[in-house]
């Protein structure tokens, strides 16, 4: 097993499996913008739960690292966007800007701060059956991109109780590495730290995921902390045990520390999913995998070199790993992702696939809701956009928001479809 999660994670690290794997030039943010894109707004109706066939507890894998000029320190577009050659204010002939990806966000590029942005993709999830987000998260200190991604974190975990969804973690400690070179912080200090936030900002909310009465708490490695004896030291700080779950074959790294381990997409594709269900069933807690494709675009945004495709067949590649996920019988299931745009996982609506992926994920957690609902919601969003500064208009669209997280449809149109 020890061969196998070496191998694992070699790939994790020089094939950029890992979400820490890229990194922005500068080694320090200094005084990143503490603000969202947009003002708050006035929320006042209770969020009504959406109900589902599938008892399965589903979550979206979530990258918060997206910057525009409006948000990102530097005034340009973040390295997400841009990757090394990509420069999204050039405009193509089919209105496209140019980003590193082969698909194209239905919204165009945004900043993962945007509350207009958050709210149509929180809604989105819940019309899709999807119980919240796990967001890859890269820790409290002052080095890389690491403060921008915390500051949307923060954002989106702000906005996420008024959607009535959950969240939770995925702790990148390759980070770790960066930190304690550039930051002088000796690793398990550094872990320390940033779980004591974890611990202070997040796990006493009503609406953190809990396993068991226990914090989920995914790791998407281990990449640096290797040993089970600095796992204890590090979650010795909580006084609370999370539920601790690192990626597929890599409990050895962890040991008793963690409750079992989470699938994730690989190049043998069905293959590597079956063999991990078959192993999971000796653990008390896992999480299935579902994802639409792979293509990433890593060497032609001057990232390296590709890693492997797996093709989308419509969405028939989502809907195999879905039939998967049934058949094992998996309590949990992790969306693999929401809108990882440089390695093309992402489910949210895009121009290639528009509302596809988001369609069989309905019928899969067995909503009553359809693309119609999806449509309206993305209607919302572009009236948010365009009417942006008009008082009267935002209020409306407020009111609208506030009618569909209580799940009152009819009244959400009425008011959509009045506004021009």
């Amino acid at each position: 097993m020890r061969k196998i999660l070496a191998v694992f994670i070699a790939l994790c690290v020089f094939a950029g499996c890992s979400k820490s794997g890229t990194k922005p030039p500068n080694k320090v943010v200094t005084n990143p913008p503490d603000t969202t894109v947009t003002p708050p707004d006035t929320t006042t109706l209770k969020p009504q739960p959406v109900v589902k066939t599938n008892s399965t507890k589903v979550y979206a894998h979530y990258l918060p690292w997206f910057e525009t000029p409006a948000t990102s320190p530097d005034g340009k577009w973040g390295l997400h966007w841009t990757m090394a050659n990509e420069n999204p204010d050039i405009i193509g002939s089919n209105g496209r800007r140019q980003i590193a990806s082969y698909f194209y966000p239905m919204t165009g590029p945004y900043a993962s701060s945007d509350r207009d942005i958050l709210d149509y993709q929180l809604l989105l999830m819940k019309y899709s059956g999807i119980d919240g987000v796990i967001v890859d998260w890269n820790g409290t200190h002052n080095v890389y991109d690491y403060p921008l991604v915390k500051r949307n974190t923060d954002s989106l975990f702000k906005r996420i109780p008024y959607a009535g969804l959950q969240f939770s973690i995925c702790y990148e400690d390759a980070q770790l590495t960066n930190v304690k070179a550039i930051a002088g912080i000796d690793t398990i200090t550094a872990a320390q730290q940033d779980f004591s936030y974890l611990q202070s900002a997040y796990f006493g909310s009503s609406s953190y995921v809990k396993i068991n009465n226990q914090p989920l708490l995914l790791n998407f490695g281990p990449q640096v902390m290797m040993q089970p004896n600095q796992w204890q030291r590090a979650l010795s700080v909580l006084s609370t045990k999370p539920c601790l779950l690192p990626l597929e074959y890599a409990d050895a790294a962890t040991g008793s520390s963690s409750s079992g381990e989470f699938a994730w997409v690989n190049a043998s594709n069905l293959t590597n999913m079956q063999n991990f269900y078959t192993r999971a069933s000796g653990f008390s807690t896992w999480f299935a995998g579902a994802y639409p494709g792979f293509k990433d675009f890593y060497q032609p945004g001057g990232w390296g070199n590709t890693l492997f495709l797996i093709d989308y067949n419509d969405a028939g590649t989502l809907q195999s790993t879905l039939d998967l996920a049934t058949s094992s019988g998996a309590k949990y299931l992790q969306l693999i992702t929401w809108n990882d745009y440089g390695e093309g996982t992402m489910i949210e609506p895009t121009l290639d696939y528009n509302f596809d992926f988001l369609v069989a994920i309905q019928k899969y957690t067995g909503v009553k809701y359809t693309v119609t609902e999806l449509q309206l919601i993305y209607k919302w969003y572009t009236l948010r956009a365009k009417y942006k500064g008009n008082t009267t208009i935002e209020a409306q669209l407020t009111q609208a928001y506030n009618d569909l997280v209580s799940l009152k449809v009819s009244a959400a149109t009425t008011i959509i479809s009045g506004i021009n």
